[in-house]
């Protein structure tokens, strides 16, 4: 046991770079923290906010790892520390709700849906109030904390959550777009975010409609349809099929519930093949809705999902976890080679 004393840089953990724990050499470093941007959350609201009276900001004690202090700086009179009180954070975010506000009420992912899963659908999708919920450091990315702050049921608990909006940003660009696009929906949303460094996708904000996944990449041999963390690494996985002659599109299915079940068609009868990816649980998750919406299409493709595997992972730095579960880009590149070497030809 170490005798250090002092404070301990949380930095180390949050991106993966700790010296301690289950790694491996190709991914021990993490995300390269000098070619993203930083945490925009509090940053965009603070903006927004000066335009927007009804915006106020709450969080259970994590200002600093949500970058709410950013707002908290510019409109203190409009921001709430709960303190380690989740449960009451997002009652209290219904009450400001029905009193005419916007709130948004951000702690860690496994907090947010675990912890508070019955005030969220009791206190804010049943009313109907508009309550944004913001579940960030999600999936795997509280790696050396272990299963208590991983956050991988999140999806298939939300989604089942009658009259709940679920969308999962996909870098800092595009967790603007959210941000802005929450502001006049009429009902509760749960906004999953990653680390706050997630690698970007988006080369601008983009102009988001709920209810329509956008399609950073065409191809025409399969469709990988990811969402939030896992869209970055299956555009380099279909780099990587690309290079083998296999024609990959890409689909961010940002807008888990409602679901674009078009664009599930579409992939489904373009492409003749269907792989999902997510940092989750693959039981409920964002796997399951696309299987349903093929199953009610009536659409019988070769199909897998992959993501987490119904068990509870090790503790160790993010990026290692993703090589660790192939969901990295050579390991998704791996999954899609599977899927395809079962796929019957066309025209056979």
């Amino acid at each position: 046991m170490s005798t250090r004393t002092g404070a301990q840089d949380q930095s180390e953990i949050f991106n993966g770079t700790a010296s301690v724990g289950f790694k491996d050499t190709r991914s021990v470093d993490g995300t390269d923290t000098r070619t993203v941007p930083a945490f925009v959350f509090g940053e965009e609201l603070a903006e927004l906010a000066e335009h927007d009276p009804r915006i106020v900001v709450l969080t259970a004690d994590l200002a600093r790892s949500n970058r709410a202090s950013d707002f908290a700086a510019r409109h203190p009179d409009r921001f709430v520390n709960l303190g380690i009180a989740e449960k009451n954070m997002v009652t209290v975010a219904a009450g400001m709700a029905a009193s005419g506000l916007v709130p948004f009420a951000a702690t860690f992912g496994s907090f947010a849906a675990l912890l508070c899963a019955e005030q969220i659908r009791t206190d804010c999708a049943y009313p109907n109030l508009p309550v944004r919920v913001v579940g960030h450091h999600s999936g795997m990315s509280m790696g050396f904390y272990g299963t208590s702050h991983h956050s991988l049921e999140d999806l298939a608990m939300m989604r089942s959550i009658a009259d709940l909006t679920l969308v999962c940003a996909t870098d800092a660009h595009h967790l603007r777009a959210l941000l802005r696009l929450s502001l006049e929906h009429p009902g509760a949303m749960y906004l999953r975010l990653g680390r706050g460094r997630d690698p970007q996708v988006y080369d601008e904000v983009p102009d988001l409609r709920l209810g329509r996944a956008e399609q950073v990449r065409a191809g025409t041999d399969l469709t990988v349809i990811a969402t939030g963390s896992t869209v970055h690494p299956s555009l380099e996985a279909a780099e990587q099929l690309a290079a083998d002659g296999v024609s990959v599109r890409v689909v961010d299915m940002w807008t888990v519930s409602p679901l674009d079940h078009a664009a599930v068609a579409a992939a489904a009868r373009e492409t003749g093949a269907v792989l999902t990816v997510e940092e989750a649980n693959v039981t409920g998750g964002l796997g399951s809705a696309v299987a349903d919406s093929l199953l009610d299409a009536g659409l019988a493709v070769p199909f897998r999902r992959h993501g987490v595997p119904d068990e509870h992972v090790p503790v160790g730095p993010p990026a290692a976890l993703y090589a660790h579960y192939r969901l990295d880009g050579p390991g998704i590149a791996a999954v899609a080679r599977e899927l395809i070497d079962v796929r019957p030809r066309r025209n056979a």
